[in-house]
């Protein structure tokens, strides 16, 4: 699903003394299918930013296009409902909002209340517990029975059963443990691609928006800073820092071979360590030997 934001802005409480101007003159497309990642410091506006993406929030000023649908300002949404069920958002802890008996009622919770008939909904949440790597064997517990990273899973198999065409990812590896967050932003990654989702992270981890996404953008203020490929965007380290963001342990490695050896290394998703060694090797005249 094509997304496009055309001069929108938002402010909380207008004509109050408490008016506060989140979003101002936003102004980007996301294509359809790619995977975008929207950092920024805490206060740069992309929590209001995603909270648009499903209708929670109406632009105070501009309009958005997702699809053939509009959210306009001042204008009333007619199909909010059926926007809803195309945009599915996990927000940070997730789990926060289990609520059923059973795992399996809380994840049937979505499709049903948009009225998905009852074998319809077995087929998506079998098909979401698979996708999650969820033991079909939880389903008859209570999610607050599991474990923290079962009942995450459990969270985002509920959001995986509207069967979105876009998939909202508010820091979903929030207080999960190196290994939980890669297999978790594995998930969705294998996600996005299998199914041909258009995905929006919010992250704070440069390391994450490098790893998974094809383009970026950053927000400052409520406004839009830059936007660009990973590569690109990660490159402008002093442009970064000016909005107190970091660069990519993978990149700032990147930058230290070109200026210490004159050595320009392809990066093509290799970790460190295998960079490293394709600059030892380089150094020594090509030779493959370790």
């Amino acid at each position: 699903m094509h997304i496009s934001f055309e001069h929108v802005s938002y402010t909380y409480q207008p004509n109050s003394p408490f008016e506060h101007k989140a979003l101002n003159d936003m102004t980007f497309s996301i294509e359809s299918g790619s995977f975008v990642a929207v950092i920024g410091h805490t206060g740069s506006g992309k929590s209001t930013l995603i909270q648009h993406l499903n209708g929670l929030l109406q632009p105070t000023e501009g309009k958005i296009h997702l699809g053939d649908y509009t959210i306009e300002a001042g204008v009333k949404n007619k199909h909010l409902r059926e926007l809803r069920e195309n945009v599915g958002v996990v927000f940070q802890y997730p789990e926060h909002q289990l609520f059923e008996e059973t795992v399996a009622k809380d994840i049937a919770f979505g499709p049903q209340n948009f009225g998905v008939p009852q074998e319809e909904i077995e087929r998506r949440t079998k098909a979401a517990v698979k996708a999650t790597k969820l033991p079909e064997d939880l389903l008859d517990r209570s999610p607050f029975d599991l474990s923290g990273g079962q009942m995450r899973r459990v969270a985002i198999s509920g959001v995986l059963a509207m069967d979105p065409k876009v998939l909202v990812l508010d820091e979903p590896t929030a207080g999960l443990d190196p290994s939980g967050q890669k297999e978790v932003m594995d998930m969705f990654y294998d996600l996005h691609h299998e199914k041909g989702l258009t995905t929006i992270l919010v992250t704070h981890s440069m390391e994450d928006a490098l790893a998974y996404a094809d383009y970026i953008l950053i927000m400052n203020h409520g406004e839009l800073y830059k936007e660009g490929t990973p590569l690109d965007i990660f490159r402008q380290k002093e442009d970064l820092e000016q909005v107190q963001l970091d660069v990519p342990e993978v990149i700032a490695f990147l930058s230290k071979a070109e200026k210490e050896y004159g050595i320009n290394l392809e990066y093509k998703g290799q970790t460190i360590a295998e960079l490293a060694k394709e600059l030892a090797r380089k150094v020594r005249g090509g030779s493959d030997h370790e």
